[in-house]
């Protein structure tokens, strides 16, 4: 049996993505901050028929974001899937003209630093399995940067340069990197924003291997 290591899991989208790779067979690791919240979110999975452990890990944090990915995969499994799909913080959304060095810090350690330090982690577990998926989620800013928003269109930015770079890298090796964009928020009910719809767009995104980015809609003009 193979894991999905969901990085950033919460109700919405992390557990619409649990149950979709879980009801393909996967065992689910779910990462989060704060151990109460996994833990209660791993709960509601078994009690669903899905194989769930919580692991925390504040993603800032690469020492214990790996610690965590470790231990998922001696509790689990080798870990064949890697979601990196944290929310951004809030105090990311300044203004361009406001922004510090300091200010810009918080949002690369979080969405390029961290996700370095994950892929790092699970490559050589991907590669002894001969597969391997890594699925990057970020929001429209990631293709479209917005001046009020510095600190995500700067960091998705570089993550979304990452990812590419990896997607181009790996592609012999039978390990399949890709992103999904999300503009706006993600929303239930919607058609093509509901969370188990984008869970289903990244099962069929692991499971087709096609190009690196999928738009969950188009974005606005």
């Amino acid at each position: 049996m193979t894991t999905i290591a969901i990085i950033g899991a919460g109700r919405g989208l992390g557990a619409a993505a649990a149950r979709q790779f879980g009801r393909e067979g996967f065992d689910v690791a779910l990462v989060s901050r704060s151990q109460e919240r996994v833990d209660a979110l791993a709960d509601g999975l078994v009690d669903e028929g899905v194989t769930a452990r919580g692991f925390a890990a504040d993603v800032r944090d690469t020492g214990a974001l790996t610690a965590a990915l470790e231990a998922a995969a001696e509790a689990l499994g080798p870990i064949e899937v890697l979601q990196y799909s944290p929310a951004p913080h809030r105090d990311f959304m300044r203004p361009v003209l406001e922004a510090t060095p300091a200010d810009l810090s918080g949002p690369v350690e979080f969405s390029l630093y961290a996700p370095v330090a994950a892929v790092q982690h699970v490559l050589p577990g991907m590669r002894r399995l001969g597969r391997g998926t890594v699925l990057f989620v970020n929001g429209g800013t990631a293709v479209r940067p917005r001046p009020d928003f510095a600190g995500t269109s700067v960091a998705f930015a570089a993550e979304s340069a990452y990812a590419r770079m990896l997607h181009a890298a790996l592609a012999d090796e039978n390990i399949h990197v890709a992103q999904l964009v999300i503009p706006g928020a993600i929303t239930p009910g919607h058609p093509r924003k509901d969370p188990a719809v984008l869970a289903e767009t990244l099962k069929d995104m692991h499971r087709d291997r096609g190009d690196f980015r999928v738009f969950a809609e188009e974005l606005d003009a």
